[in-house]
């Protein structure tokens, strides 16, 4: 019982320190998720003992799903359609580039440092880098008040949300090869293609099919308790990865396009998903950071000889890698503009998710997989820094930036609104004069805003007639009068959205 009490009372202080990190970030522009980093680096100083890849490993699985499906769930369909090819070839084709030009850098670059590293080793390393970080894009981008020209957020955030996949797929594709648990793939890379087409396939069909199955779940069980209905599309988020992964199928990619089928239809509880899922999200994002940074050896990053390939691989990662692929991959699209292009080349950033990857050599026993995660984590600080911290600077400088406007009622319905929002049901009484909706009497600065007819929503107008089975939505600034006309016109059950 001890055990589990320091436990807790450490993850607390881990959490709560986490959490002013993210303030002390805001303030100075800096990426929130790089404090959490350091957070998880300082306790794991000498104050906190922590070396297990396996449950690093576990905790990353879990946080992705999460932050991958919210970040579909928030991304809207009319966005992404414009963009959809482009985001594919370059979470796809531009990973493959991404890992093969930068396997071939570390490969000549690493023996000047007196590291010797074969080319699949060095391809390791890249793979795991190769993927833009889902994580690190969305809560960058979604933080700025800053909206973005040329569809490049949306751009953005599915190539991060949709390239995981690929970078994944080629992470294992080594690893089983390096650790002699695959030692024909080498020799077979149409067993390869295969298993990437596969997996790719059955992922995008599964997520589609599960995301459906959730939103038709969710809109026709009937819960009492509203809260349930969050932890019920949870359990679709983890049921959609493991179910996925099971059939051979890619979990990352379905719970992203799970998450897109869930967001961009009708649901019930809406609002209430969507603040759970912010919530979780952003939970999973710090335990994720926090774990991370615990794993780190800092005296092995910070070994000359291993610091500076790592600042070689971060700078030609950032200024050659990058960009090379981001536009090879854009040639065919002549829409994007030179600097719509080198934005997009540096928005590159990487972060959780290539050290999750780098996890993997280190739990299969990869030769050298040590210095690959620690490689890795060196890339990470430096592009979450570098990168960063300059998502709206270089946005602004490229002349790519607008100031997006804010809607001046968002969040106010509980707090400065004066006006209520009251739910009653059509009464006898209120018919008795006429049945349309001018025959009703209210109190002044009072709306019918909305009307609920057998399941189906509409706005009234003053010649709708209502029914007895109709319920209204009735907006006011009278409250107080509103209340005595629900007296006269014999009206009991009141919804009041405002208490």
């Amino acid at each position: 019982m001890v055990g589990g009490e320091h436990f807790l009372l450490v993850g607390a202080l881990l959490l709560f320190v986490a959490v002013l990190a993210g303030k002390v970030a805001y303030r100075f522009n800096a990426p929130a998720l790089l404090l959490f980093l350091g957070v998880g680096l300082f306790f794991g100083y000498d104050l906190i003992s922590f070396n297990s890849p396996e449950l690093t490993q576990f905790v990353g699985m879990v946080a992705l799903c999460i932050i991958l499906f919210s970040g579909g769930m928030d991304t809207k369909m009319s966005e992404i359609k414009p963009i959809a090819v482009p985001g594919v070839v370059l979470a796809t084709v531009g990973v493959l580039l991404t890992a093969f030009v930068l396997a071939g850098f570390v490969y000549l670059v690493a023996p000047w440092l007196g590291f010797e590293i074969s080319f699949p080793v060095a391809l390791l390393l890249a793979s795991t880098m190769s993927s833009t970080d889902s994580a690190s894009v969305f809560s960058i981008l979604r933080s700025k008040k800053q909206g973005l020209r040329e569809n490049l957020r949306p751009l953005l955030e599915l190539e991060s949300g949709s390239n995981d996949p690929m970078a994944y797929i080629i992470v294992l594709l080594l690893v089983d090869m390096l650790s002699g648990a695959g030692a024909d793939v080498e020799a077979n890379l149409g067993e390869s293609f295969v298993m990437f087409f596969v997996q790719m396939v059955v992922g995008a069909l599964a997520g589609y099919l599960f995301g459906r199955a959730a939103v038709w779940t969710i809109n026709k069980i009937n819960i009492n308790n509203e809260s349930l209905y969050s932890v019920l599309l949870l359990a679709f988020v983890f049921f959609t990865f493991s179910f996925t992964s099971l059939i051979k199928g890619n979990g990352y990619l379905a719970v992203y396009l799970a998450g897109l089928v869930v967001g961009n239809n009708r649901l019930a509880n809406k609002r209430t998903l969507v603040t759970f899922f912010d919530g979780v999200t952003w939970l999973f994002q710090i335990i994720m950071f926090l774990t991370l940074g615990l794993l780190v050896d800092v005296r092995e990053v910070l070994e000359p000889r291993t610091l500076m390939l790592g600042a070689a691989v971060a700078i030609f990662m950032i200024v050659v890698a990058r960009p090379l692929s981001v536009f090879a991959c854009l040639l065919p699209f002549r829409r994007f503009s030179a600097k719509a292009r080198a934005y997009i080349s540096w928005v590159g950033l990487r972060g959780a998710v290539p050290i999750i990857f780098a996890t993997y050599p280190l739990v299969a026993h990869v030769e050298g997989a040590r210095l690959i995660f620690n490689v890795v984590f060196i890339v990470t600080i430096i592009s979450l820094v570098v990168q960063g911290t300059s998502v709206s600077g270089m946005a602004n400088l490229l002349g790519l930036a607008y100031t997006e406007r804010e809607s001046s009622f968002k969040g106010v319905f509980q707090e400065q609104m004066l006006s209520s929002f009251t739910e009653i049901d059509v009464t006898p009484q209120m018919l008795a004069s006429g049945s349309s909706m001018r025959s009703i009497t209210l109190p002044n600065n009072t709306l019918v805003v909305m009307v609920c007819r057998d399941g189906d929503y509409f706005v009234p107008r003053g010649d709708t007639e209502l029914q007895l089975s109709d319920r209204l939505l009735i907006l006011s600034d009278r409250n107080d009068e509103l209340q005595e006309h629900y007296k006269e016109y014999g009206v009991e059950d009141i919804i009041n959205f405002n208490a």
